[in-house]
C-alpha cells in the first residue's frame, strides 16, 4: 500500500520483457487479490458491527438490566436506543452473486431460520434442540443429527451464504442459551 492507502499494482517486468497480454493478466490477478482481501475485511467488519448488536440485546435482556429501578431502567433504555442507532447508521455490504436456484435455497434456508425465531417465543426448549440440529447441519463431522430438510436447503446455497448462515445459527444459539440463563436465574 503506498501512503494513501492505495495497494500497489507491480507493472514492472523483473528485467523480463512478457507480452502484454502476459503483463495484462498479472496485473489483474494482483488486483483480485486486493479485491479478496477487501471482501474478507468488509465481512469480519460486518462481523463487528453484527457482535455489537448481540451484545446490546444481551444487555437488554440481562438481569442486571431487569433489576434496575424503572427511573434508571428508562435512562439505560434510551442510552440503548441511542446506540443501536448509532450502529444502525453504519451500513457494510458485500455482495453476493446467486442463480435462481440458490436465491431459493437462500429464501427457504432463512424461512426455516425465521420459524425457529418466532418458535422460540413459545417453546424455547425445544427451539434450541431445532438450533443445534440446523448447526449440525453446516458441519462436516456434527455433534448431533442435523435436521435433513434444513441441509437440503443449505446446500443449494452459495458457498458465502453457508458461511454466513452458520455464523449467524451460531449467534441465534448463543442468544438462545443466554435467554435460557436469565429465564433460570429469575426463576430461582
Amino acid at each position: 500500500m503506498d501512503c494513501d492507502g492505495v495497494p500497489l499494482i507491480d507493472d514492472s517486468a523483473d528485467g523480463v520483457e512478457r507480452p502484454p497480454k502476459d503483463r495484462l493478466l498479472s496485473l489483474l490477478d494482483q488486483v483480485e487479490a486486493h479485491v479478496e482481501r477487501l471482501r474478507r475485511e468488509t465481512l469480519l467488519l460486518e462481523e463487528r458491527r453484527d457482535s455489537l448488536f448481540t451484545t446490546l440485546d444481551t444487555i437488554r435482556n440481562s438481569e442486571l438490566f431487569n433489576e434496575l429501578q424503572e427511573t434508571d431502567k428508562e435512562d439505560i433504555q434510551k442510552y440503548l436506543e441511542r446506540v443501536t442507532t448509532r450502529c444502525m447508521t453504519v451500513e457494510i455490504l458485500v455482495r453476493t452473486d446467486r442463480d435462481e436456484q440458490q436465491e431459493e435455497a437462500l429464501f427457504q434456508v432463512n424461512r426455516f431460520i425465521d420459524g425457529l425465531v418466532v418458535s422460540f417465543k413459545t417453546d424455547p426448549t425445544n427451539t434450541r434442540s431445532k438450533c443445534r440440529s440446523f448447526i449440525a447441519a453446516c458441519s462436516s463431522q456434527p455433534e448431533v443429527p442435523c435436521d435433513k430438510a434444513f441441509e437440503s436447503a443449505l446446500l443449494g446455497c452459495a458457498l458465502d451464504d453457508q458461511k454466513k448462515i452458520k455464523k449467524r445459527l451460531h449467534g441465534l444459539y448463543t442468544y438462545i442459551d443466554q435467554c435460557a440463563v436469565v429465564a433460570q436465574e429469575i426463576e430461582e
